[in-house]
């Protein structure tokens, strides 16, 4: 096997120090699973059945009704969480710079966000699997709660982004197919797609009840558009460069970006999905501690 180079290392390292000053303080709770057994949490009772273990019985339930009941409870169980980071040409985009100087693209945003929950993840003994569609589904991390799944994670994402066209919707959908166990997955992508395909991947997620969390990731002149003079655009994903005056078509642009940022809105709403917008000159700290304690409220 290859050794890696000291630019990649370089990489990895920059991302797992960001993730973790990112986390830093910031712990999740606890997660309980929809399965029943007997564990921690009141969930029902039922009838006993020979071979049940006696020492569940509700004997107050016997004593109205001379019938023996058992005390089910709801388990607690480690979560299985899957990050699903958008590795297509579109969030290579990156026009502010960091605390480093070095410019922050959407790619490096979703890289931190999903690096951090990973360390948070697995430092509560949950497992945390990766996902990297682009074109098609190019990295399939399997979910572990290992000591060394963060490090593992932020070598395979430094991988991309790939210079190929984004087909999020299809990849996220056969991965929704794919995985087994019910989970959470953090989905990070721009969303500058069709919504017809993220509603189509949402709906496959739904079905096999996963919980979807959206981070929608834009860079801050997408949506602020602060660009006065004449101004090439560099076509990303197989589109055309163009040259244009950006005041003439500013308002319409904007009103065109707020349509599709609506439109992911709703769609992300309607399939009971949270969605956080994150720009690329976010604190990312304060904005994921203000998630996490909205998820724990």
């Amino acid at each position: 096997m290859k050794p890696t180079p000291p630019d990649v290392l370089a990489r990895i390292d920059r991302l797992e120090l960001d993730a973790k000053q990112v986390v830093e303080g910031y712990l999740m709770g606890r997660h309980r699973s929809p399965r029943q057994g007997f564990a921690v949490e009141f969930a029902q009772h039922r009838e006993y059945a020979p071979g049940d273990d006696i020492k569940h019985i509700d004997w107050k339930v016997y004593a109205r009704t001379e019938r023996y009941h058992l005390k089910q409870y709801e388990q607690e169980t480690n979560l299985v969480a899957r990050l699903v980071v958008d590795a297509s040409e579109s969030m290579k985009i990156g026009t502010v710079a960091d605390n480093s100087g070095n410019l922050r693209t959407k790619y490096d945003t979703a890289c931190i966000l999903a690096g951090a929950l990973a360390n948070l993840l697995t430092r509560q003994g949950d497992s945390v699997g990766l996902a990297m569609p682009a074109d098609r589904l190019r990295v399939n991390l399997k979910a572990s709660s290992a000591v060394g799944q963060t490090r593992e994670i932020l070598t395979r994402l430094v991988e991309g982004p790939y210079a190929v066209p984004s087909n999020l919707g299809r990849s996220v959908a056969e991965l929704g197919i794919a995985l087994g166990r019910r989970g959470l997955i953090f989905l990070f992508s721009d969303f500058l797609d069709e919504v017809d395909d993220l509603v189509a991947a949402l709906r496959v997620l739904k079905s096999h009840k996963h919980e979807v969390v959206l981070f929608q990731i834009l860079d801050a002149a997408e949506l602020d558009f602060p660009f006065r003079r004449p101004t090439l655009f560099r076509g990303l994903e197989n589109l055309p460069a163009i040259t244009t005056d950006p005041q003439s078509i500013r308002e319409s642009y904007l009103a065109e970006l707020g349509k599709h940022l609506a439109a992911v809105e709703s769609a992300s709403r309607s399939h009971e999905a949270d969605i956080v917008r994150v720009r690329t000159d976010d604190d990312l700290g304060r904005l994921l501690a203000s998630y996490l304690g909205k998820r724990l409220a």
